[in-house]
């Protein structure tokens, strides 16, 4: 009997990462994840190989990628921060990615964002650009998911909009809220990573969802679901960040950034596209509505505690 080809996974103990192995393995695939949280409590068992990331040692690295077939790389940071920055992701990631061509690796299926631009004047979408360019120029075959925002279980986005609509008596959106988002349920963004780890052919796919909401919408459908209608009012941007900042500090987190907020009013999360997704979030709000938001969800505590499983929502 032929052995299955071996499928890397970047974070599987995380949030995409998982629900790409679990559909590895579903499919029967062979799995090893790369990880900075070996101790993370999984629901995978044995079932599947794990190893460290080591990009400070690329020979080590590129030994823990050889006999994989196809590596799909989730790897990347929300925000800069005294322990991760983006510049720490961008050289992570080439790295990455010169070990997987060392190794042999036959496609790389990377996430990355909408809208990258190496002339962007954020860095998030700069550096996403800077490693989509690497890619290409890599000669590895490559399919390249450019999402917005993912919505799922683990999700933070929706779950904390419905956090504060639970808390707050009124909401402000940054400038009119008329820019657009088009989130993209995580368990769809796994099925066409897997998909396009199948096939050999390079392609850029805008992996969006079927729903188009202004920002403005979607707090406000959000609010309507979960049954905590609330005002919604325009303020200014610095206001909002700084209204952010300080729910950020109450919660030991950061809430907001003032990259994410210019990269929301540039409509850098709307591109005029088919989906790629088919799950609502409507619907699966709905699902939802008694327990969504009930928790805060943050993303620093699941970067300070390596051993503690995402809590779904």
């Amino acid at each position: 009997m032929t052995a299955q080809p071996l499928h890397a996974v970047t974070g599987a103990f995380g949030y995409s990462g998982k629900y790409i192995a679990q559909r590895l393995l579903d499919a029967g695939q062979s799995v090893l994840t790369l990880t900075n949280s070996l101790q993370r409590p999984h629901p995978f068992g044995e079932r599947l190989q794990a190893a460290p990331f080591n990009f400070e040692e690329p020979a080590r690295l590129t030994a823990s990628l050889q006999g994989v077939s196809v590596l799909y790389n989730t790897y990347w940071v929300r925000f800069n921060h005294s322990t991760f920055t983006h510049a720490d992701a961008v050289r992570n990631t080439l790295t990455l990615f010169a070990c997987a061509k060392a190794a042999g690796v036959e496609r790389v299926v990377h996430v990355s964002i909408t809208n990258p631009s190496e002339a962007s004047p954020l860095e998030y979408f700069r550096g996403k650009a800077r490693l989509e360019r690497a890619l290409l120029e890599s000669g590895l075959s490559y399919a390249i998911l450019r999402p917005t925002v993912l919505f799922g279980k683990e999700d933070i986005l929706v779950n904390n909009i419905a956090w504060a609509l639970r808390r707050l008596p009124v909401l402000g959106v940054f400038g009119d809220g008329r820019y657009k988002i088009q989130p993209i349920y995580v368990d769809d963004l796994a099925a066409l990573a897997v998909e396009q780890g199948r096939r050999r052919e390079n392609i850029i796919i805008n992996a969006i969802g079927p729903e188009t909401f202004t920002y403005r919408g979607l707090v406000e459908t959000v609010g309507t679901i979960i049954g905590k209608r609330r005002p919604v009012l325009p303020v200014p941007p610095a206001l909002g960040y700084a209204v952010g900042w300080v729910l950020g500090k109450l919660v030991g987190d950061v809430m907001i950034t003032r990259e994410e907020i210019a990269g929301l009013m540039a409509n850098l999360l709307y591109v005029d596209a088919p989906p790629a997704g088919h799950t609502r979030l409507t619907a699966w709000a709905q699902e939802r509505a008694a327990t969504l938001g009930l928790h805060y969800t943050s993303e620093l505590s699941r970067r300070r505690n390596r051993q503690a499983a995402y809590r779904s929502n």
